[in-house]
């Protein structure tokens, strides 16, 4: 690697190697090989005049591509698909003639995008399967712990360490049937000719619409991909990349959530994200145990959050049948987007692999609140030991007051309990009882058990291959 020019941090720091591969340039243009052999063995296999001998000096040379000689005839033509024609002829002589016959160059970059794409969906699909399968085992294990409810980010009604948990997971559930959905729907660009007529392979097979309607569906199969989409210009719809990058984008939208709200949680020392052996939290202040990884999660999810607007803006500015000024940008916003969330996604499964709760502080935080939200109970137990309703609403009131002040002004404790315990009019009413949080929970344990049980252990079911992740994976 050279230190003496940019290096994009997405593959020297955070992505995966094989999502970074699926974007290399050998990855790319190895693919554009393999659609032209495609087309070729497609168009003899429907009567062109193409020998078995051009196929087999194809065939021989799919991967040993030459990039110097690429980037030279580059220079000179300044076309990038001839120049890999020119570069792949020289090394097959006898294909020369028929390498890219009737195609145009969005037959190998497009069609080369889309298989890119549908790979790089599969690999996000179970990265996000590892997640929620972690996640969801967090969830379970904590679903009995009770902890302070959060609206507003104000004090609420007591939840779950657990089935907060489930929130996080559910998101990505959602994500997961957007990224599966974007994938049954996924086809290729096809053999649709320049303008997407196919004019140009009508003229190959001599007006015959059958061969030409042929030729498009044997070509999707060699490719393993079931079919093309039905009409195109040009290029296939930047619709498509749109709705891919949305796809993402909820990724990250979800990540930067959980990875917000662990921050918070951190910053309470309710909950931390791993924290290694020898690892420096800041320069400066020695004793710190910052959310580094939660906090490069949310960095990049809000980079590949703001790649979908670009997407939305290249597909509103296609003109007629294509433009080029979709090109560069593309180049860019493609994989930058796959590579971000492949990142949030390692980081996401690194943080939920390792996190540590720390119930006392849990039980501490919540004890603090937890008076006030007692109150309710504790106004209907003194009715019940036959107070005065009003009367012991107007006690509980003031007696509130005072207690908050106390916290706010003086940083007290909350001594609400003990102030009721002192007035009379609450003797009948056990006050240490009315303390107990798990009365305040609701379904919190259930609902955590339902949904592991309901809709995560049919997706572990289904998904079982993607859950045998190699542990290297959650070093980051």
């Amino acid at each position: 690697m050279s230190h003496d020019i940019y290096q994009n941090p997405l593959n020297t720091r955070y992505a995966s190697s094989e999502m970074s591969h699926i974007w290399s340039a050998q990855k790319k243009h190895s693919t554009w090989r393999r659609l032209w052999l495609a087309l070729a063995e497609s168009q003899k296999e429907l009567g062109l005049d193409i020998s078995d001998a051009q196929l087999e000096e194809m065939r021989a040379h799919l991967d040993d591509i030459d990039f110097d000689r690429a980037a030279h005839h580059e220079k000179e033509l300044r076309h990038d698909v001839m120049a890999h024609v020119h570069t792949w002829g020289e090394q097959c002589p006898q294909a020369r003639p028929i390498i890219h016959l009737g195609a145009t160059s969005c037959f190998v970059t497009d069609n080369t995008e889309l298989l890119q794409i549908k790979e790089s969906l599969e690999l996000v699909r179970n990265k996000l399967i590892c997640v929620i399968d972690q996640l969801a085992s967090f969830a379970y294990n904590h679903r009995d712990q009770p902890c302070l409810g959060f609206t507003h980010l104000q004090p609420a009604q007591p939840t779950t360490v657990g089935k907060r948990a489930t929130l996080w997971c559910y998101d990505l559930i959602l994500d997961l049937e957007e990224v599966t959905h974007r994938l049954d729907q996924l086809k290729l660009r096809g053999i649709k000719g320049t303008t997407g007529t196919q004019a140009t392979f009508l003229q190959l097979f001599e007006g015959d619409h059958e061969r030409v309607a042929a030729l498009d569906q044997m070509v999707c199969d060699k490719m393993g991909v079931t079919s093309s989409y039905a009409v195109t210009g040009q290029t296939y719809s930047r619709k498509v990349d749109a709705q891919v990058l949305a796809a993402l984008s909820g990724i990250a939208q979800s990540a930067h959530k959980a990875g917000a709200d662990i921050r918070i949680l951190q910053h309470r020392k309710e909950l931390e994200e791993p924290f290694e052996k020898n690892q420096i939290g800041s320069s400066a202040m020695a004793y710190k145990r910052n959310p580094m990884r939660s906090e490069r999660m949310c960095a990049l999810s809000r980079f590949a959050m703001s790649l979908t607007p670009n997407a939305d803006q290249t597909m509103a500015n296609q003109w007629m049948e294509r433009t080029l000024d979709d090109s560069a940008n593309r180049r860019l916003s493609l994989p930058q987007a796959f590579l971000s969330v492949d990142a949030v996604l390692i980081l996401y499964r690194n943080i939920t692999h390792g996190m540590v709760v720390y119930p006392k502080v849990i039980e501490k935080n919540l004890l603090s609140e937890l008076p006030f939200m007692a109150t309710e109970e504790i106004l209907m137990a003194g009715v019940a030991a036959g107070g005065d309703r009003q009367d012991l609403h107007e006690k509980i009131r003031v007696y509130s007051q005072e207690a908050a002040q106390v916290v706010k002004e003086q940083g007290g404790d909350n001594d609400l309990i003990s102030r009721l315990q002192k007035d009379k009019a609450f003797a009948g009413v056990d006050l240490n009882a009315a303390l107990d949080a798990r009365k305040y929970i609701g379904r919190s344990s259930e609902q955590v058990e339902e949904f592991v049980s309901e809709i995560v252990k049919p997706l572990r079911s289904h998904y079982s291959d993607a859950l045998c992740a190699d542990e290297e994976d959650l070093k980051v």
